[in-house]
């Protein structure tokens, strides 16, 4: 028998991989690049839109211990990210264009994998296995398919993308290197703002005028919260972006003097801080850190350039929006990502109202590997509730229904502790620590331990 995967993005990707892995052969469809999506650039498998990082690498962070499941499992995905990772202080960022080319080259080279480049414009038959990782950039023409099979009206939300400008662009006598509070490597090139200077740049925000949106998307328009544009933020409040990605804490340039100096300190620490996380193993592109935004692309070459540092700023790339597509999961998928009404279908990705790019990987392992014990004839598998995969899938499934909203991966998801810990980075360890020995513990009794891929793990920052 040979599965069907429609969507080559993250949760496809590794969906696909997966299936092949168990030795099942698997067709791999995907639109790009015969049909372009509103946000993707290229026809690579994997394709990171909004971001190049895949959150904090710690695995006593929400997103870090989901990483290091992934790991643990096999995850094609989290090991090529681990192999082109760029530097990012304490988070796990990548190369975009060679990450992606190598996940392109991983399936398309996989002998039990065949890429089919067509746009998949209904659901497949009853009796077809099938995983649904069209992620929440669905065509119209599947989206309707899906709407009518649900019953449901399809939810969205407006996602947007920040803008890259060029290194060498940067005024790096105004801007300094440095990660917050000296974690890790400076990494990170960081814009510092007066008072004045930051009151200025949020009058411009709210002043500037917005990319129109087309009349499907006015309406019942709503914003994730995770993912804010920025424009947004500073019509929530005069001090709501220093409290955001504009929060100069932690942040010092030695030019200033001496840090550990009180009087030094008052008088001088920035107001605000705009932070650029490097794009590319290169370090020739800069993403600015929580710009997502919905400005003309003139506008926003006006606007950003205020900031200091970025006064003579070359854009590679303009902040776009665009709407994302995901189900009300709670009436329609059980925990193993199964449709309950059609047991053959399961869903991974975006589109199921998990958010981030590694929750995205955790759907496609586990929809494809279900995906492939349903064809070997065994039972789908359900992940423990106290790992970050399991609370994930488990919340999905099982949340309020009515105000269901797509949720990120973080620890209020997981069962609480036996004993309460009030220190909050010993309490993130001992939720870490639960849910790598349960996952290793289910792993082994289920024998879902997988061969290394292709693109093994590799130290982060490893050419």
């Amino acid at each position: 028998m040979t599965l069907l995967v429609i969507g080559a993005g993250l949760a496809g990707t590794e969906a696909a991989w997966q299936i092949a892995q168990s030795g099942l052969p698997v067709r791999l469809v995907e639109m790009r690049p015969v049909r372009r999506s509103p946000a993707h650039h290229s026809g690579e498998f994997a394709e990171l839109v909004c971001s190049n990082s895949f959150g904090a690498l710690s695995s006593d962070r929400a997103a870090g211990l989901l990483q290091q499941e992934l790991r643990s499992l096999g995850s094609l995905v989290i090991g090529t990210a681990d192999h082109h990772a760029v530097p990012a202080g304490g988070a796990l960022a990548v190369d975009r264009g060679r990450y992606s080319a190598a996940l392109t080259e991983a399936l398309e080279r996989h002998p039990l994998v065949t890429v089919e480049r067509r746009e998949q414009t209904g659901l497949p038959a009853a009796d077809q296995i099938a995983v649904l990782a069209t992620g929440p950039l669905t065509s119209e023409p599947l989206a309707e398919q899906l709407r009518a099979f649900t019953g449901r009206a399809d939810c969205h939300f407006f996602d947007a993308a920040s803008p890259i400008v060029e290194g060498d662009s940067i005024d790096l006598g105004v801007a300094f290197r440095a990660s917050r509070y000296d974690k890790g490597d400076a990494d990170y090139i960081n814009c510092p703002m007066g008072r004045e200077q930051y009151l200025a740049f949020r009058a411009a925000l709210l002043a500037a005028e917005q990319a129109e949106l087309k009349d499907f998307e006015k309406e019942s328009a709503s914003f994730f919260e995770g993912c804010l544009p920025i424009e947004e933020l500073a019509r929530r409040g005069e001090d709501t972006m220093r409290y955001g990605p504009l929060k100069p804490i932690g942040l010092w340039d030695p030019r200033w003097g001496d840090v550990n100096d009180r009087e030094v300190r008052r008088a001088r620490r920035a107001y605000a801080v705009v932070q650029l996380r490097q794009e590319d193993k290169d370090g020739r592109l800069w993403n600015l850190v929580g710009f997502q935004t919905n400005l003309k692309w003139g506008e926003q070459k006006r606007v950003l350039r205020m900031i200091p540092g970025l006064e003579q700023a070359e854009f590679v790339r303009f902040g776009v929006m665009h709407r994302n597509t995901f189900l009300e999961a709670p009436q329609l998928l059980d925990p193993t990502l199964q449709f309950r009404r059609r047991p053959t279908l399961l869903a991974a990705g975006q589109i199921t109202g998990t958010e981030g790019y590694a929750a995205a990987v955790a759907g496609g392992w586990l929809a494809g590997t279900n995906a492939a014990r349903l064809a070997r004839g065994l039972e789908p598998l359900t992940l423990p509730p106290t790992t970050m995969m399991g609370a994930l899938a488990h919340f999905i499934a099982e949340a309020p229904s009515g105000r269901f909203q797509p949720m990120p991966p973080n620890f209020g998801l997981l069962p609480e502790l036996p004993e309460r810990i009030r220190d909050k980075r010993r309490r993130y360890g001992a939720y870490r620590d639960r849910a790598l020995a349960d996952l290793d513990a289910w792993r082994r009794h289920h024998g879902e331990a997988q061969p290394a891929p292709s693109e093994a793990p590799v130290p982060v920052g490893t050419p």
